[in-house]
């Protein structure tokens, strides 16, 4: 069985990679790096970021917090999915989903509140419908990613429900005017016998097939965990078994010097397998089969009035389930987003640079447990319009909106407003204030929504109707000092988040023997916090770089603090390039004690330790060597009771990468 799917998935791979269908980049405005309409030329054009604006800005100068992390240093180390990728930003955690899986949590929210787009296009939520998913983080492998942005803090003023927290942004690899790739592999190996080892391969080529009008781009991927032991219980897993291939191919028309239209296709199978236990089966298998499909077409223009972009695309999820034991395994489940948006960008005089756009987007999900009929629709349509405007030449006001229309609240509106100011050009001073929103899932608004898979199949879950949309209310306050051999900075910001949607357990049951859970908006919590960042030359061959995150998080109704959140985070990497060729770095990573209940013992803080070392052969062949958790902090493997997720322990990493 497990042969089949592997040969079908590799089919399925190589039928992207020569087919006619092509596959599209995201418009410049999501591309700052690519050319503009009319060429597809070099790649060298300084960092930038365009997720806070949808424009793009040097880094240091974007309206939000902003962290940028480079897809060249992602192919240095072990990234089996995008946690892997930011684990190690400031102001984010990775947040615990439960049966070993994570979602990425922004300054304290939930991971459901982090928006999640490749290219500035959003794809499917599958956590607003299956418990425990961590399946939106395995789209886009790191040989096709340019660079990952993320922006902390609501940016419902651009991207309206679901980036509450904040948004993560993947800028995918863009071909340019001369042939290029890259191939790479790794493997990782654990350092008990317990299994978890990983192994995967990846390769991207990129290129003109018309000089100056037509460009390729093609990228796969081939990515294998072994299931991870339970130390307590062999026969249980902690981490699943996963297999997964992916693969996207696209094409970038420039038919003149004003316009640039993108087509892509890209595709993903992925397989967990694992074995589980619970209070009426001691031992069963789940096997969770997904299906990931985006496709997209845009258009955007450089006018002589301005800009202008239009966008239509759609991703699809598809997950089938089994449970040896027969017992409900909550799918099958579709989960279908179709877009269409458009923009327009001009300038309004010497001060002003305007944006204003629509969106239209359906929502459709296919599960059994969602009403009677199996399946449920939503239609959002929004308006958003933005200003940056010039105050003179050291002070820039950005202010911004999004009306969104439900069809169940009706208008929803999310302002936003930031202000910079450069004493220096050395110096940046940042405030701002906003506003997010996220609407209830299909699921939980549902009347004829039912689940008896919850609490190990002891609780039923049913839909609320008269829920509402939980909102935050977010104020930052920031300084950046960038001297160019050495920087540093200081954000602080709080969140007030309103109508919190949590299951709460009712007095009574409708059926005897059961637990009833009723969808409530129950919770208001505060959130707020201090990060810091800095890093140094401390010579021609040293470097180092920090940052640290505080963060204290209550439930106001109650004055008490909200569980598994750390009130203190920290990273350190110390970078060494003894030779040109050679170069290595020690990291590490404090995450401080977390708050359970008032009954149970905080968990204990940790540090964790790794090593890597890059030695460059010449000939565009590069080898990368290190050991990750070097004390082997082996956490919830060795005891579950008091960590979450478990952590494989001290492993061995060894990879190869050939560009050309």
């Amino acid at each position: 069985m497990k042969t089949k799917r592997d040969i079908a998935s590799a089919c399925l791979i190589a039928l992207a990679v020569v087919s006619s269908t092509a596959r599209g980049q995201a418009p410049d405005a999501a591309h700052p790096s690519r050319p503009a309409p009319g060429q597809l030329g070099s790649a060298t054009l300084p960092p930038v970021v365009v997720t806070a604006t949808t424009t793009a800005r040097d880094a240091a100068n974007a309206p939000a917090s902003v962290s940028v992390i480079d897809g060249e240093g992602l192919r240095k180390r072990p990234v089996n999915d995008l946690a892997d990728a930011v684990r190690n930003t400031v102001g984010l955690d990775l947040e615990n989903l439960g049966i070993g899986r994570r979602g990425i949590s922004i300054r304290g929210m939930s991971s459901e509140h982090t928006l999640l787009l490749i290219d500035g296009q959003r794809i499917n939520s599958s956590a607003s419908a299956i418990a425990h998913s961590d399946f939106e983080l395995g789209w886009m492998p790191t040989e096709a990613i340019e660079r990952v942005e993320v922006v902390r803090g609501p940016m419902s003023s651009l991207y309206g429900s679901e980036a509450l927290g904040g948004v993560v942004n993947l800028i995918t690899r863009s071909a340019t005017d001369r042939w290029q790739g890259s191939l790479s592999g790794h493997a990782l190996v654990n350092d008990h016998g317990l299994d978890g080892n990983q192994r995967k391969a990846g390769f991207y080529v990129g290129g003109p097939l018309v000089p100056g009008r037509l460009g390729l781009n093609v990228w796969g991927e081939y990515r294998q965990r072994d299931a991870l032991r339970s130390a307590d219980n062999r026969a249980l897993s902690a981490l699943d078994e996963q297999r997964a291939t992916a693969g996207h191919v696209g094409l970038t028309w420039t038919p003149d010097a004003r316009q640039r239209i993108d087509l892509s296709m890209t595709v993903g199978n992925e397989d967990q397998e694992g074995f589980r236990s619970s209070s009426t089966s001691p031992l069963y298998k789940v096997d969770n089969e997904v299906q990931r499909r985006r496709y997209a077409l845009s258009h955007a223009g450089d006018w002589d009035w301005g800009t202008s972009r239009l966008r239509l695309y759609r991703s699809t999820l598809d997950r089938k389930v089994w449970r040896s034991d027969g017992a409900d395994a909550t799918g099958p489940n579709r989960f279908v987003d179709t877009v269409l948006d458009g923009q327009m960008g001009f300038a309004a005089g010497d001060s002003h640079t305007l944006m204003v756009g629509i969106e239209t987007r359906r929502e459709s999900l296919e599960d059994p447990s969602v009403n009677r009929a199996g399946k449920e629709t939503l239609t959002h349509y929004a308006l958003f319009a933005q200003d940056e405007i010039l105050l003179g030449e050291r002070w820039e006001l950005v202010l911004g909106s999004r009306f969104d229309h439900h069809e169940d609240f009706g208008w929803e509106t999310s302002p936003r407003a930031y202000l910079l100011f450069h004493p220096s050009d050395t110096l940046t001073f940042k405030a701002g204030m906003g506003k997010g929103f996220k609407a209830p899932t299909l699921k939980q608004l549902s009347p004829e929504f039912e689940s008896r898979a919850a609490m190990g199949g002891r609780g039923i879950i049913r839909g609320n109707p008269d829920l509402q949309p939980e909102t935050n209310r977010s104020v930052e306050l920031g300084a950046a000092y960038d001297r160019g051999s050495w920087s540093a900075s200081a954000t602080l910001f709080r969140n007030d988040v309103r109508n919190l949607i949590e299951t709460v357990r009712q007095p009574t049951c409708f059926e005897p023997g059961r637990i009833c859970l009723d969808y409530e908006n129950v919770a208001e919590v505060r959130l707020q916090g201090l990060e810091l960042t800095a890093g140094a030359d401390l010579s021609a061959q040293w470097r180092l770089d920090a940052n640290y995150t505080y963060l204290d998080a209550r439930n106001r109704a109650g004055d008490e603090r909200l569980a598994d959140r750390s009130r203190h985070r920290a990273n350190l990497t110390l970078a060494w390039a003894p030779r040109a060729q050679l170069a290595t770095r020690m990291r590490a990573e404090y995450t401080g004690a977390q708050y359970r209940s008032a009954t149970l013992d905080d968990r204990p803080g940790y540090t964790l330790l790794h090593w890597y070392v890059d030695y460059d052969l010449g000939r565009g062949l590069s080898l990368h060597a290190g050991i990750e958790n070097l004390t082997d902090k082996r956490l919830a493997n060795d005891d579950a009771g008091v960590y979450g997720r478990a952590d494989e322990g001290r492993r061995y990493f060894a990879g190869l990468t050939a560009r050309f």
